[in-house]
């Protein structure tokens, strides 16, 4: 485990690119920490780095969102909502997103660790460390599920 701290938001970015790097489609990235931690600032430059153009913006209300034209597929969920679980779901609601052939980054993912099977998964951690700080956790480049 590598232990990062950020002093601002472009410097989350920042690593986010540097993650994305160490991505290819199939993998599954799930981002732990409180509101405003900066997960989807981490996922905004990830996607910057995969050739990612359009705004990158927290799927909150929508469950999640999917981002071509980059140089692999990107979907961005965000299962803040469903945190009492998908029972009342659809149950095929994450599939669209947990596709092979893209990489996913999925925040406040308790709800789905069932669903993620057999997937290479990146556990990221962040948490704030005071004013525009944060501390990111992401595991050496050999440590996945």
């Amino acid at each position: 485990m590598t232990i990062h701290l950020t002093q601002s938001a472009a410097a989350t970015e920042a690593l986010g690119a540097e993650l994305a790097e160490r991505l290819a489609p199939g993998d599954v990235v799930v981002l732990s920490g409180e509101v405003g931690a900066g997960k989807t600032t981490l996922v905004r430059g990830a996607c910057r780095a995969l050739g990612i153009g359009s705004p990158v913006t927290s799927p909150t209300f929508t469950i999640g969102h999917r981002y071509e034209g980059g140089r692999v597929p990107v979907a961005h969920l965000d299962l803040y909502r469903l945190e009492s679980g998908l029972e009342s779901e659809d149950p095929a609601l994450l599939e669209d997103y947990l596709v092979a052939g893209a990489v996913a980054f999925v925040e406040w993912p308790a709800v789905a660790e069932p669903q993620l099977g057999d997937r290479r998964v990146l556990a990221v951690r962040l948490a704030h460390a005071g004013g525009d700080r944060r501390e990111i956790e992401i595991p050496a480049a050999s440590a996945r599920k």
